[in-house]
């Protein structure tokens, strides 16, 4: 122990020794000042490392799996019990390792990949940290056989929570079989937080086909509590997205080549059709490696721009071939982070690379001849033909250029401004009439009160504006109500109300449908089943990862089905731990969120009529199921401080 007078204390404050406990004497007392910073205990340090790397069993599966590809495995197999949290087991046909790596391969840091600080620019193997089976080991009880080509016996080696039981020789193939069992059986929190098997099970199917994905020239098989679910021949990229994600995909690839000095493309995409509503078919490869880049993502889908809808994906699987020293790979434990040297020309290269496939296969645009909302909702397309109005058209100059042979090249004559504006005549009449009756109507009316049925006048209170809202009248002035989100939440409370009644309604349908999915999206659909069965789909199960639809709801327009199921599914991806008890809530907002979009019979004002009446029949008319303002009222002293 060091003794200090207080005055002698700024002396020797500096000196190498002072961190080490002190005591100086302070007026009449000692002062002890204790350590406070320790080392870890290797034990704690694996832990955290641990917590970093493996955060479920599918991050173990990932590990294990891109160990065996670095020791240049043509075979893989992959068995699991219980969604891999009884049993993760890993074989390969690699090259195994000799006793002494075998032991090393548990420690931290320990790694083959990096020799000095140059190699972490220059990275091409999946692992490099030298973590994966330290940090498996901290949180699982691992059994690893291994044996190489060129030694006649091979090594066992059992290790509990970092600490090693056994080591010995023993017989083995060549390569490696690794088995972790129990995962987080000494650290019962992180146990507790797992999901369900199904969800697991999701999880680990994702990183399966990601990293067969990125190796078709490997075979691989997955066995889930003794069945078999995956068996995978070696070959090339098209049969790997055919044995992967289904046959659907295979009329629908379109291949991407492009070769640079900075980057290669290399890859298919899919077609227009191939688009859907929900995440999950997009794959990024970097060096081989699986990468998340929402940048290059957006640049993919911009190339798709005029080609599908703004809510659909397209479907990807690209490789992007880079000098290491251009990319950092080192940004997360996960490492499906990465940066790039030059992220924007990155993005010009792969966007046009996908506009070059699209134009190469003759995939253009579509020209579009239906008429916009906008163009609906025109009182002239609306409006029955009258004999009157049709005897004034046929006067026109247009009417006879456009119906005469030979006449349609005449461009202008020199009353053409005036011809030009009889064509709208008839429009501005009827437009100045509904204007006229608006106005009267204002003082037939008498104020709403929520919950209740509208006091709104007759059926001429009521104008649509462009065919997304409507406008009425009433005693302290004006009510705009959102069409789409009425619609949804009458839509919503009747099937709310079938719901709770069990009594569904549901069309068969006379030539069933064939709905194929990607295996994670089929584990979510199969649970999802029940649920959908009380909203009136009649859905089985047909062969890998293909569905039957035999039965509708009466209500769902023709052609929707699919797209209520891509939606069902991406809802399912993204819900909350907790959401299950509101399934059947967000499922039935969904429901009526398709259902709504159904604006035929709101073009006669009797409709518009009609759906306020049911819109205040609700219980909870004033918001849309997903919490937005389906109206809103402007008094009538709003209105007049408008005009000043």
């Amino acid at each position: 122990m060091i003794v200090l007078l207080k005055n002698d204390f700024h002396h020797v404050r500096m000196l190498p020794c002072f961190p080490l406990a002190i005591s100086y004497l302070c007026g009449n007392s000692f002062f002890s000042v204790p350590d406070i910073i320790q080392l870890l205990s290797d034990h704690i340090a694996n832990q955290i490392a641990a917590g970093e790397v493996i955060q479920r069993p599918a991050s173990a599966v990932k590990e294990l799996l891109e160990n065996a590809i670095d020791a240049g495995a043509t075979e893989v197999q992959l068995v699991l019990k219980d969604a891999g949290k009884e049993l993760v087991q890993v074989i390969d046909n690699g090259s195994g390792m000799t006793p002494t790596d075998a032991r090393m391969s548990f420690e931290r840091h320990a790694t083959s990949k990096i020799r000095n600080i140059n190699d972490l620019f220059s990275i091409r193997t999946m692992g490099f940290r030298g973590e994966a089976l330290a940090s498996v080991a901290a949180v699982a009880q691992v059994e690893m056989k291994t044996r190489k080509q060129d030694s006649d016996t091979g090594s066992q080696l059992i290790i509990e929570a970092t600490e090693v039981k056994k080591q010995e020789p023993c017989a083995a193939p060549v390569g490696t079989n690794i088995m972790v069992k129990n995962l987080f059986f000494n650290v019962p929190a992180r146990r507790h937080f797992l999901k369900s098997n199904t969800t697991e099970y999701r999880h680990i199917v994702d990183e399966f086909t990601r990293v067969a994905l990125a190796h078709p020239q490997i075979a691989f098989r997955l066995w889930h509590n003794g069945a078999e679910q995956y068996h995978l021949e070696a070959g090339n990229l098209k049969t790997r997205i055919k044995g992967l994600l289904g046959n659907s995909y295979e009329k629908n690839l379109v291949p991407v080549e492009e070769n640079t000095e900075f980057l290669n493309i290399s890859g298919f995409i899919g077609k227009p059709e191939a688009a859907t509503r929900t995440r999950g078919m997009q794959f990024f490869f970097i060096n081989n490696r699986f990468i998340r880049s929402p940048y290059l993502h957006h640049a993919l889908v911009q190339a798709y721009e005029g080609l599908i809808e703004k809510e659909a994906f397209p479907f990807y699987v690209l490789f992007l071939e880079i000098d290491p020293a251009r990319v950092d790979v080192n940004v997360h434990p996960t490492k499906q982070e990465v940066k790039f040297e030059d992220d924007k020309l990155m993005y010009a290269y792969l966007n046009a690379a996908v506009k070059h496939a699209l134009a190469k296969y003759n995939i253009a645009p579509s020209l579009d001849f239906t008429l916009s909302p906008e163009i609906q909702q025109l009182s002239s397309v609306q409006l029955p033909v009258t004999q009157d109005t049709k005897q004034e058209t046929e006067k026109g100059y247009l009417f006879n250029t456009f119906t005469q042979r030979n006449q349609a090249h005449l461009a202008v004559k020199k009353d053409s401004l005036r011809e030009w504006k009889e064509l709208y005549k008839i429009a501005d009449d009827i437009a100045e009439q509904q204007t006229q009756a608006f106005a009267d109507a204002g003082n037939m009316v008498t104020a709403p009160s929520l919950h209740k049925e509208p006091e709104t006048a007759n059926a001429k209170s009521i104008i649509s504006i462009q065919g997304s809202m409507l406008v009425t009248t009433v005693k302290s002035g004006l009510m705009l109500i959102h069409i789409r989100r009425a619609q949804e939440r009458i839509w919503y409370e009747r099937l709310l109300a079938e719901w709770n009644n069990g009594s569904t309604p549901s069309q068969q349908l006379l030539f069933p449908l064939s709905y194929e999915t990607s295996p994670q999206d089929a584990i979510l659909l199969t649970e999802a089943l029940a649920d959908l069965s009380r909203i009136g789909f009649d859905i089985s199960p047909f062969g890998q990862n293909t569905f039957v639809v035999q039965g509708v709801p009466t209500e769902l327009p023709a052609g929707e089905e699919k797209h209520v199921l891509d939606e069902v599914i991406e809802q399912l991806k993204h819900e909350a731990p907790d959401a299950l008890a509101r399934r059947s809530e967000t499922l039935l907002a969904n429901m009526a969120r398709r259902l709504s979009r159904n604006t035929g019979g709101l073009q006669h004002q009797e409709g518009q009529q009609a759906l306020i009446d049911e819109l205040f029949a609700c219980t909870q008319p004033e918001y849309a199921p997903d919490g937005k303002k389906v109206f809103t009222l402007v008094k009538k002293e709003d209105l007049e401080s408008m005009l000043g």
